[in-house]
């Protein structure tokens, strides 16, 4: 059967947030789609959506994100216009979406993975090694607060909430000392060269789930879209996040928990690094696994399981 392609006619509705960086991966989504089918560009109507997260009020208070809500404050609006039928698909950063979608929907997309790393930012410093004793550090993220403080308990860390540019805007003036931002979303929005930024190895702090890595969500039931999807799939990041989610799901992963983890693949072979932090980074639990391709979602799970059993019954206290 021919597949039936968009058309200005009847564009492909791609939905997305308004932040400079989620455009950008819809833009990028739809170069992929129109390269694969050799499609014009207004055959794709990109559709900005609000979501609960993007309420600038709740931004420019810095609530911490698990007061205000979990992973859905950024997805729950998009997916009730896909739900709808207002759009077709919907673009989404990999590491702001649960690891279970609501029923209809489903994600079976990813796009090449970018660098995963954090970027240390900061106009004066250069690492956090840098950073002098009581030095100020805003970041929204648990798991980067949590990892910060392990390895530097002197370190004031203060809540850092916004997108990419709220949160330099934050810092030039002053808020804080540095910063941490995703190494892909500086690649993405083409600000590498103009943020002064430092990749931060993974040996040094391992990356959220997922980071790095864009999803693209549709209607299980519009074939039509998963037969377009299916061109710009990128096999080797979807068997990476399905070690990382995997682990993540296994731990009951929220915004509440800090939690990292990367996959990297070697041949045939998936290299699983996983951690779990207490809150104010007093204990890190650590660990590695590796095992065939074919087994990664295995893989997750079971490296989530061997750090629950080193966590122990009293690990998780502090969220009672």
């Amino acid at each position: 059967m021919t597949l039936s392609l968009p058309s200005p006619a009847s564009p492909l509705k791609i939905g997305t947030r308004g932040s400079p960086l989620a455009l950008a991966q819809a833009h990028e989504t739809r170069a992929r789609l129109m390269a694969a089918f050799d499609l014009p560009q207004d055959a794709f109507l990109i559709t900005v959506i609000k979501t609960t997260g993007d309420n600038r009020q709740m931004i420019e208070a810095d609530r911490p994100l698990k007061e205000i809500g979990n992973k859905g404050l950024f997805t729950k609006e998009i997916e009730e216009a896909m739900s709808a039928g207002t759009i077709d698909i919907a673009v989404h950063s990999t590491k702001d979406m649960p690891t279970q979608q609501p029923q209809g929907l489903i994600i079976d997309c990813f796009l090449p993975r970018e660098d995963p790393r954090d970027a240390f930012v900061s106009p004066q410093y250069r690492s956090i090694a840098d950073l002098p004793k009581g030095a100020t550090v805003g970041t929204s993220s648990l798991r980067r607060r949590a990892q910060l403080l392990h390895q530097r308990p002197d370190l004031n860390v203060v809540e850092f909430r916004g997108n990419v540019q709220t949160r330099l805007e934050k810092l030039n003036k002053g808020v804080a000392d540095c910063t941490f931002l995703a190494m892909a979303g500086l690649v993405r929005l083409n600000m590498f060269t103009e943020v002064p930024a430092t990749a931060v190895e993974t040996t040094d702090m391992l990356p959220a789930i997922a980071q790095g890595a864009i999803c693209i969500e549709r209607r299980i039931e519009d074939r039509r879209t998963k037969d377009m999807l299916a061109a710009i799939h990128h096999d080797e990041t979807a068997q990476r996040l399905s070690a990382e989610r995997a682990f993540l799901a296994a731990l009951d992963g929220s915004c509440e928990t800090p939690i990292a983890g990367l996959a990297d693949i070697t041949g045939d072979t998936l290299r699983l690094r996983g951690e779990l932090l207490r809150p104010d980074g007093s204990e890190v639990l650590n660990a590695e696994i590796s095992g065939p391709v074919t087994q990664a979602s295995e893989l997750g799970n079971t490296l989530a399981a061997q750090l629950r059993e080193k966590a122990g019954p009293d690990f998780f206290d502090w969220m009672t």
